[in-house]
């Protein structure tokens, strides 16, 4: 990566750029790093100057701001050369996203073919570009923000699940892919996270707060350290992984009567 003198990267960019989650994150590498952030989200989102004054405030040298639409594919190559334009990306964020209604969604073929194309097809998308780009520079780090939904799909979110599990499957093969090249690739697996998004989705649904349960600074602590050590998994918080690793080998039988 292009760094600092200190070992800290100059440029961020966050593809989700009002993800509470990725301006976490970013708000962590702006504690040691005066760096450049490019956040980039849907055209003229409610809580984009909310997010550029929030990477002010938290000592980015410059923020700027690119409009990204995750499902029009095919301008995705003019975003990700906007957010190279001025040089070398360090670390990019993936960490955009649509929960959804999990009974809604899979009897509304609109609905999940949106959240498909939004939390699957788009990644790939920017995935196969920010290989390209890093690839070319021979150097840099991709962040991507899978789910614990998505190591073994539940029936009770079962699309949301599905697309987290091709998603998490494509960012791990990235990695293998982009090593020899001095890319590396971080998948982090977070539980429930505290954000104002998931807090008024359990308003609005009834849902009570999960076991396990993080805060978002937690994984943006998570996330960076684990990236400095250039390890290309890891679970928030980290002991959900041995939970996961349980309900991984349980019989489908059983597993389809958890009140999960």
């Amino acid at each position: 990566m292009v760094l600092d003198a200190t070992g800290n990267p100059q440029t961020i960019l966050l593809l989700g750029g009002t993800s509470e989650i990725a301006l976490a994150i970013a708000e962590r590498y702006l504690r040691n790093a005066h760096a450049r952030v490019v956040l980039a989200d849907v055209p003229g989102h409610p809580r984009k100057d909310a997010a550029m004054a929030q990477m002010t405030a938290a000592g980015a040298k410059a923020v700027d701001w690119i409009d990204f639409d995750a499902l029009d594919t095919e301008n995705h190559p003019k975003v990700i050369d906007a957010a190279f334009a001025q040089g070398d990306v360090d670390v990019a964020v993936v960490a955009f996203g649509l929960l959804g209604d999990a009974e809604e969604l899979w009897k509304n073929q609109r609905k999940a073919v949106q959240i498909a194309g939004i939390n699957y097809t788009a990644a790939v998308s920017v995935g196969v570009l920010l290989g390209e780009k890093m690839r070319a520079q021979g150097s840099g780090r991709i962040i991507a923000m899978s789910s614990a939904a998505g190591e073994r799909v539940r029936r009770s979110n079962f699309v949301y699940g599905s697309t987290k599990a091709g998603l998490d499957g494509f960012y791990l093969g990235l990695g293998e892919a982009l090593r020899e090249y001095g890319v590396g690739v971080l998948v982090i697996r977070p539980g429930q996270v505290r954000t104002t998004t998931t807090i008024e989705h359990w308003k609005a649904t009834g849902a009570k707060e999960a076991p396990f349960t993080v805060d978002k600074e937690e994984v943006a602590e998570m996330a960076v350290t684990a990236s400095n050590k250039g390890k290309d998994l890891i679970w928030a918080p980290g002991t959900f992984r041995y939970v996961m690793m349980v309900l991984r080998h349980i019989p489908r039988p059983i597993f389809r009567k958890l009140p999960i």
